[in-house]
């Protein structure tokens, strides 16, 4: 059975290799976008719940799909 917990860390991970594959990272996507990546990791791993981290999710899927 795959958990809530399974799934957010592949979606961090799946985010993060879609960073990869257009030669920059999340962590660099985080800096031009001021955003702590701290917040980042805790959002798409769901640690951080909440409508804030709910729309950080969406901004950062959404640019790991752009370009």
């Amino acid at each position: 059975m795959v958990s809530d917990l399974d799934n957010r860390e592949n979606l961090y991970l799946s985010v993060r290799v879609a960073f990869v594959s257009k030669g920059s990272s999340l962590h660099a996507w985080c800096n031009e976008n001021g955003i702590a990546m701290p917040n980042a990791r805790a959002a798409l791993l769901g640690t951080w719940n909440g409508p804030k981290a709910d729309a950080l999710v969406k901004r950062i899927r959404q640019a790991a799909r752009e370009r």
